[in-house]
């Protein structure tokens, strides 16, 4: 689950980690009475979406007067933003942050995540900092220092003067990356974070350290041990598919193919996926109805594939070993009667009670193919899409 940008660094603030003055509004009238109490005569523009990239797609701008902040946001707000890392159809802004802009004499680059190889929590650091760290880390590999932390002992004072050194910080820059350091490993580890990103981390005119942009990303399996938190998501940068699908308990990636899947268990849902690729298809969703799954869940999947106009055929794999395949089979054919169902349904299904979700099927009189082993379910399902 992410975070937007001024979210992220009010829980900066919470664990003494300096951010610029400033605060997120909804209307070009309300960022207009921000920057007024800001005051001073140059302000920071920011759109808040959950996508990187944001200023090289004008949705960060330096304005100088009360008018531009009013009329920049008010053009900002409702629009989609396009960046590198977001669909073509970009996030839509509903927020906009307006700030205080900083004296940069440095920009540095500071993240703290999980390093699944070693099983600890690792700062990676860098003077580089405004910079795609991926590019960083390809062209000057050097350029990036890795601190493992044992969570047995935590963060120590002399991994933090390590970094200091590494970055060539002196005087309250050096002392105040010990704070900003601490500052994150705790918010890391006391709010079950994935990953948190400071870039850039920028050393002020004055020699200090100030936290100009922030990216969260916090562990959804943890997220209900935090109510406060978990009232920060915004469905709205979400695919909305997607969010309905955590509604049900689903499993559901949208992807760029014609040949939706719909699969119990992740392990065979990928089998599933590459063996359509294999035939010559491109799968349209990654979805795992899960093991327990019941008629209406079935149901509410099928709904989630056909909101999708690129769907062309749907493959159903059902492996029923916690779950009754007759339960899937009524599954789908409630679904068909409830949405309709105006696309070939190849099904395959195996284990507990799958003759008798076959005949269900069968006897449904739908536009339903029962395919006899996998394989021919994943070419049916291309040759389908493809026919159509």
């Amino acid at each position: 689950m992410n975070l937007h940008e001024f979210q992220a660094k009010q829980l900066f603030n919470r664990y003494g980690i300096s951010t610029p003055e400033g605060q997120s509004v909804t209307s070009g009238s309300q960022a207009r009475q921000v920057a007024q109490q800001l005051a001073g005569e140059r302000w920071v523009v920011k759109a808040q979406v959950h996508a990187g990239g944001r200023g090289k797609a004008g949705g960060v701008k330096l304005v100088d007067s009360l008018d531009e902040v009013e009329e920049l946001t008010y053009e900002l707000l409702g629009k989609h933003l396009v960046t590198h890392q977001t669909t073509a159809e970009g996030l839509p802004i509903n927020q906009v942050l307006i700030e205080k802009p900083s004296d940069i004499d440095r920009e540095l680059y500071v993240a703290v995540l999980v390093d699944r190889v070693t099983e600890q929590i690792v700062f990676m650091i860098s003077a580089q900092g405004g910079m795609d760290i991926e590019a960083v880390a390809e062209e000057d590999p050097d350029a990036i220092l890795n601190l493992y932390v044992d969570p047995v002992v935590g963060l120590q004072d002399y991994q933090c003067r390590c970094a200091g050194f590494f970055l060539n910080l002196t005087g309250d820059a050096f002392k105040q990356l010990r704070t900003v350091m601490q500052g994150l490993y705790q918010l890391f580890i006391e709010n079950d974070v994935n990953l948190v990103e400071i870039n850039p981390l920028v050393v002020t005119g004055q020699n200090e350290l100030l936290a100009v942009d922030a990216k969260l990303n916090l562990d959804e399996n943890g997220v209900f041990r935090h109510a406060e938190l978990a009232a920060m998501f915004d469905p709205t940068q979400e695919d909305e598919a997607e969010v309905v699908a955590k509604q049900y308990g689903l499993n559901y990636i949208a992807l760029d193919g014609d040949v939706a899947c719909m699969v119990n268990g992740a392990g065979l849902a990928m089998a599933t996926m590459d063996l359509i690729q294999k035939e010559g298809g491109q799968p349209a969703n990654f979805l795992d109805v899960g093991g327990g799954t019941t008629a209406d869940r079935v149901a509410e999947a099928f709904k989630l594939i056909l909101s999708e106009k690129k769907v062309k055929s749907i493959l159903v794999n059902i492996f029923g070993g916690i779950v009754r395949c007759d339960l899937i089979a009524e599954g789908i054919i409630q679904a068909a009667k409830e949405v309709g169902m105006p696309l070939p349904v190849i099904v395959r299904l195996e284990g507990t009670n799958a003759e008798l979700g076959r005949e269900l099927l069968a006897a449904s009189g739908m536009n339903i193919r029962v395919a006899q082993d996998l394989t021919d379910a994943a070419k049916q399902a291309v040759i389908a899409a493809q026919e159509v």
